[in-house]
Formats: structure tokens, C-alpha cells, sequence
């Protein structure tokens, strides 16, 4: 098994405006990684962020092939560009990983994920939030006298501006799955 305790990263801090002491900018990337779908996989690979202090912003896992051998990981991360490629880089080297894939600077890619709103109002506020979804082509996927559920899937700009926007209408609790990401056209990971 490798380790990677032996590699040097370098760090970065990081001013109030996002930018790198260097004066680089922060990106966000999305980085997939098909792994073999064994156990402790998951672990090792949020190992390496924690054990380096990287954050994770959004982390997805399911298996994708048939017979259940395969996973994939989606995880998204900020960071200068030399800190993503060394992620990239690090995440490639441990051994169950079979390929990694930062969708970011691939090109084209399409990054989505769910989030779930629930929304407590009622009177005029009740038909606000109605509207929003409406122009927001959310779901009521469960709806009393006195709330709703709303399901949305999209990028991940979309569901934080709808989130907000039933912030003062009533929102009670939000559950996120996640970006799940692929690159757009014939190329695969």
C-alpha cells in the first residue's frame, strides 16, 4: 500500500479576499475518481484530504459498474490550481483507485446535484414559495396544510440561489446529495 505521508504539499494561507498569500486565485474543481468498491476505500481517500487539511465541499459515492466492482467518487474542492493538480495527483497514486479525473480542467463537463427544501409558511408566503419553485422548475414532492417539500436538481449555483430566495418565506431544513459530475462528448473517465 502507499502511503503518502512521505510527499511534501505545499500549503497556502489564504487572505479574507480568497486569494493565496502568492497571490493566486482559489479555483473550485470537481475531481471524479473510479475506485474499486472495497472496504476502507472511502476512508483512505478522505484520509488524504484531512491528513493534508484540505476541505471537502461536497463528496458523492455510489458504485457505477455492474456486479457492484467499481465506484465512483465525486468530490469538490477549492484551492490554487497547484494544490488541485496535487490532489489530483495524490488521489491517482493510492491503490485501490483505478482513475482520476479533475472535470474542471478536462473541458466541458456537466456537474449537478439534488437538494430537498423544506418550506413552513402559510397565507401569501405559502403562494411566494410556489411561485419560486414554479420559476425555479422545483417539485412539491410532499405538501401539508402548512408546508412543503420541494426537490430540485441542478448546478450547484442554482439550488444556493433557491435556497436563499425561500430563506425569508420559511425555510425550514435542506438536505443536499452532493455534485455528481461527467465530462460533456465521448470522453470518459
Amino acid at each position: 500500500m502507499k502511503h503518502f505521508s512521505d510527499l511534501s504539499v505545499p500549503t497556502a494561507s489564504f487572505s479574507p479576499d480568497g486569494l493565496a498569500s502568492g497571490g493566486e486565485n482559489i479555483t473550485r474543481a470537481v475531481i471524479s475518481v473510479l475506485v474499486d468498491n472495497e472496504s476502507g476505500v472511502l476512508a483512505r481517500v478522505v484520509g488524504l484530504f484531512s491528513g493534508r487539511g484540505y476541505n471537502i465541499e461536497s463528496l458523492t459515492v455510489a458504485p457505477v459498474e455492474g456486479g457492484g466492482t467499481r465506484s465512483r467518487i465525486n468530490i469538490v474542492t477549492s484551492g490554487t490550481p497547484e494544490i488541485i493538480e496535487q490532489i489530483r495527483a495524490q488521489l491517482d497514486r493510492q491503490v485501490p483507485v483505478c482513475r482520476v479525473a479533475n472535470l474542471t480542467t478536462l473541458g466541458p463537463h456537466i456537474a449537478r446535484e439534488m437538494v430537498l427544501v423544506k418550506v413552513v409558511s402559510t397565507g401569501e408566503a405559502r403562494t411566494e414559495a410556489l411561485r419560486i419553485a414554479e420559476a425555479f422548475r422545483a417539485r412539491a414532492v410532499d405538501t401539508t396544510a402548512s408546508s412543503f417539500v420541494f426537490e430540485l436538481t441542478g448546478a450547484s449555483d442554482k439550488l444556493d440561489s433557491f435556497i436563499e430566495l425561500m430563506r425569508p418565506i420559511g425555510l425550514a431544513e435542506v438536505s443536499r446529495t452532493g455534485v455528481a459530475g461527467l465530462t460533456r462528448g465521448p470522453r470518459t473517465l
